[in-house]
């Protein structure tokens, strides 16, 4: 098991309720210190106490166990809008919300996520008609194993 798989495992040891999940963990060597970064999202989103208490832990856990030999930065977030969604748990508490969808093809489409269920996503995509200026909604099935990165497009309307 390597260390990010090992950092992972024990984030989740530490997370109080199902309510809460890691959605990645990425440790990297950078200026001679290894910089850890756990990201955390719940059901209902995260708030920063809750970042801080499994920020607490981890670091007590790491220090008293020395699981990182030399220096190392922790850093607990949320994974923040510019951070693509990986786990089918992030698509579903963001059903209703507009979406650019890279696929491992080559291919990208834009779309509202209108469902997640079984590993796909269901998008109501609109395209525009070639003659006319008016846009068609048209509805896609898109596999998540068919996805190389998707991200939440943010609107100020």
């Amino acid at each position: 098991m390597n260390l990010q798989e090992r950092l992972k495992e024990l984030a989740e040891s530490f997370l109080k309720n199902d309510r809460f999940f890691i959605v990645d963990v990425i440790a990297k060597e950078s200026s001679g210190k290894q910089k850890v970064l756990i990201l955390l999202d719940g059901d209902e989103g995260v708030n920063i106490d809750d970042c801080a208490e499994l920020s607490r832990a981890m670091a007590r856990h790491l220090e008293e166990n020395e699981l990182i030999e030399n220096a190392y930065i922790l850093e607990v977030s949320s994974p923040g809008l510019d951070h693509p969604l990986k786990l089918e748990r992030q698509f579903v508490k963001n059903v209703g919300r507009k979406f650019r969808v890279h696929m491992k093809d080559g291919s990208s489409l834009e779309g509202k996520l209108d469902s997640v269920s079984d590993g796909k996503l269901q998008l109501t995509k609109e395209e525009a008609k070639k003659k006319k200026k008016d846009h068609e909604p048209t509805s896609v099935e898109v596999a998540m194993n068919d996805i190389e990165k998707a991200n939440v497009l943010v609107s100020f309307k």
